[in-house]
């Protein structure tokens, strides 16, 4: 349209040039107007304005500048046109209602339609299934959806029957699962509101979510009140001698996530106040997933079983009869103090004491008098002493005194007061009255006390110097006691082990020695071992008496004794038994004494004659020590008795210096390795060699090898991998009264 007019105004340019071209530009405007689809057009060139068609307020008008370059200067000038198009939304808000009537008629057509298909085709079927649906949801899950159907529905009911019944399936299971952890969380509860520990779970952050009603009960809180409560805030455990607060076990489970106990001996302290002893014990809880989602804390009151501990305890480190300490703790505190002297430094004393006439009160008076005089003096001498000295009574009238942190000077000074409190003191029984007195052995103990055995010896000796040089006095120990000890002590083994054959207070044992390879165990072999009762009825070791009796010539004696009781006794089938008829070979330990006996053989004939014995049962050992010191006559005597029909063993073998080498010299059947070699083997390389040594020179030389000292089947084992023939020690079987055998002991 601008070019259009642009043209008719270039060409006809005289004024007025709208009036002039008029018709021309109506024409042409009203023609454009149908093509673009404007109403009305305006134009205006300086003062001229011309209007085509009606422009008004509801048309859009577009208006535009161009600058028409006349003929001349004054015909040259710039063109407004205006161009009026109806409402663009206006038109498109007509247009898209008149779209929307159309299609909304369409649509509802079309939904006729529809719904009358829909009708016949899916609502009834889906009607029934729905129907369906609400009866399965009311509870009947035996229905289904019907399958029979051909089309779709069919395909689809028989997918959702298919899932009803795994989902009733499925919920059968669930019920039963339910029912089933109702009962086991029934029989939980039960179980643990039986049991009489106290039981407390909690979660992981220690807030309690269940207490059985023994630790409702323990602990003063009902499981209500504690439901969600911090466990340190319920359990409260202390130190029970101290009170001081102890770490709980159950914090400890849940940062190693491991079982723990309690340290040491701890209380509870109840809601009330009141401290009770316990015992605890905490451990995780677990998921599937192995994570820790709780723990569980139980506690077990042993107030009654402390007590009793306490009690036990007391009654074994104490004398029942005075209330002092007993020897055994007597032993353990004056080991204890020697540790630290030994290692820190200090002096202490000990003293032994033995009261003087005390015999006298029981032989008048009875036992009852002599327990009441020891109580009463117990009272007495513990009334003189220091608190940290410790006051034991040791057994019958002998007591025992630690003077800890003392000098010599002082412990005289103390000893000799208790000496006097007891010299005064008198004693009432009935119409009797004694006066007692005590006999005191002092001796200093510091860093340069080897042992407990040794501070005990001198201590006794001490104490026996001061009855031996006239009782109720004081004896400090000197070095220059122990050679004194000795003589004195062989002249009472003297003494007593006349006394001891006269009241035929000696005993024998017997000890079984075992097979260990195949061939070997087709005879029963023991030893007899000698004993002595003393007095009192205490059993006394051989050691302690022996080197008395060959000081002073009784040994012969004593072997006779040993031969003629175990004949006898071997002689009564019904008290020495063979087992499972086997053979017997019994060991009889001769003396070097014994050897020289010229008698000693004739002796041995007429027992065989006396006991109608074998001597093929017989096996006399000695020592290697002895047979060494006396070869000649070892030699005369062996050759002799085996011609009879006897074996013999040779003792302790290894305990010499020449042992291989005499070896060849002596005719035995037997050799007895010494049990220093044995009992530690397991844990010494030398030993164990010692004595596959001994076994490999025994068999070489056609000598079955014996192994003493056996403790435990770790060396049982290792001596018949060696090669080792028999075992004899406390693993194979414990001395037993040679009287008293048992069918156990026999089978060994």
């Amino acid at each position: 349209l601008v070019d259009l007019i642009d043209e008719i105004l270039t060409k006809k340019a005289q004024p007025p040039v709208l009036e002039n071209n008029r018709n021309l530009l109506e024409r042409q405007i009203k023609a454009l107007s149908k093509d673009y689809g404007f109403s009305a057009a305006t134009l205006i060139f300086k003062d001229e304005q011309l209007v085509v068609g009606k422009p008004g307020e509801e048309l859009s008008p577009f208006k535009r500048q161009h600058y028409v370059a006349g003929p001349t200067t004054e015909d040259s000038g710039y063109l407004t046109l205006i161009v009026y198009f109806p409402n663009q939304e206006q038109a498109l808000f007509d247009l898209r209602k008149n779209v929307f009537l159309v299609v909304g008629l369409l649509v509802m057509l079309f939904g006729t339609i529809l719904k009358y298909i829909f009708d016949w085709i899916l609502s009834r079927p889906i009607q029934a299934m729905v129907a369906t649906a609400d009866e399965l949801t009311n509870g009947n899950t035996d229905l289904r959806f019907d399958e029979n159907r051909a089309d779709e529905f069919g395909h689809l009911a028989q997918f959702i029957n298919q899932a009803l019944d795994a989902v009733v399936s499925h919920q059968q299971a669930l019920v039963a699962s339910r029912e089933a952890l109702a009962e086991e969380k029934e029989r939980m509860e039960v179980t643990l509101h039986s049991i009489t520990d106290a039981v407390i779970t909690t979660d992981v952050n220690c807030h309690i979510q269940f207490m059985n009603p023994v630790a409702e009960h323990l602990t003063g809180w009902s499981n209500k009140d504690a439901m969600d409560r911090q466990i340190e805030e319920v359990v409260q455990l202390v130190q029970e001698s101290t009170a001081e607060p102890l770490v709980s076990p159950l914090t400890r489970t849940l940062e190693t996530g491991r079982t723990e106990k309690i340290s040491g001996h701890g209380a509870i302290i109840r809601h009330t106040g009141e401290s009770i002893a316990v015992e605890a014990i905490s451990a995780p809880m677990r998921d599937s997933a192995d994570r820790v989602i709780g723990v569980v804390l139980v506690l077990q009151d042993v107030s009654e079983n402390r007590v009793l501990t306490r009690q036990l305890s007391h009654q074994a480190s104490h004398d029942a009869l005075t209330g002092l300490f007993n020897r055994p703790k007597f032993e353990e505190e004056l080991n204890r103090v020697l540790q630290e002297t030994q290692s820190q430094g200090g002096q202490h004393a000990v003293c032994y004491l033995d009261l003087d006439q005390f015999k006298v009160v029981n032989d008048t008076c009875g036992h009852m008098a002599g327990d009441e005089l020891l109580r009463q003096l117990s009272v007495q001498m513990r009334s003189a002493l220091r608190d940290e000295d410790i006051l034991a009574r040791l057994g019958g009238d002998e007591f025992g005194i630690l003077f800890v942190d003392c000098s010599l000077a002082e412990a005289r000074n103390t000893a000799e007061r208790i000496r006097e409190l007891v010299k005064a003191f008198s004693f009432v029984w009935g119409k009797n009255t004694f006066r007692i007195g005590v006999s005191i052995g002092v001796v200093v103990m510091d860093e340069h006390m080897a042992s407990l055995a040794e501070i005990l010896s001198a201590a006794d000796l001490a104490c026996y110097t001061a009855k031996d040089m006239g009782r109720n006095r004081i004896h400090i120990y000197e070095p220059s006691d122990k050679e004194m000890s000795q003589r004195h002590g062989e002249m009472r083994w003297a003494t007593n082990l006349v006394q001891a054959m006269q009241e035929n207070r000696f005993m024998l044992y017997r000890q079984p020695i075992a097979g260990l390879q195949n061939n070997t165990r087709d005879t029963d072999h023991w030893e007899v071992l000698l004993r002595l009762q003393d007095p009192y009825g205490h059993i006394v070791k051989p050691d302690d008496f022996i080197g008395a009796a060959e000081r002073y010539d009784l040994m012969s004696q004593i072997d006779r004794w040993v031969l003629r009781t175990t004949f006898e006794t071997l002689s009564n089938e019904s008290l020495w038994p063979r087992s499972n008829g086997n053979s017997r070979r019994i060991g009889i330990n001769l003396s070097g004494a014994s050897l020289g006996d010229e008698g000693l053989s004739d002796y041995i004939r007429q027992l065989c004659d006396e006991f109608s014995l074998s001597l093929d049962e017989i096996c006399f050992e000695i020592t290697e020590t002895v047979a060494i010191s006396n070869l000649a006559q070892a030699n005369l005597f062996i050759s002799e008795m085996r011609s009879l029909g006897s074996h013999f063993a040779l003792d302790d073998f290894g305990s010499g210096l020449s042992s291989f080498g005499y070896l060849k010299n002596l005719p035995v059947d037997y050799i007895k390795i010494d049990g220093g070699f044995v009992v530690d083997m397991m844990n010494d390389s030398l030993d164990q060699a010692m004595v596959e040594s001994i076994a490999n020179i025994g068999h070489i030389m056609d000598i079955s090898v014996i192994a003493e000292w056996v403790e435990d089947e770790a060396t049982l084992q290792a001596l018949t991998r060696l090669g080792v023939d028999y075992a004899q020690g406390h693993h194979v079987g414990y001395p037993v009264l040679i009287e008293s055998i048992t069918e156990e002991a026999l089978r060994h």
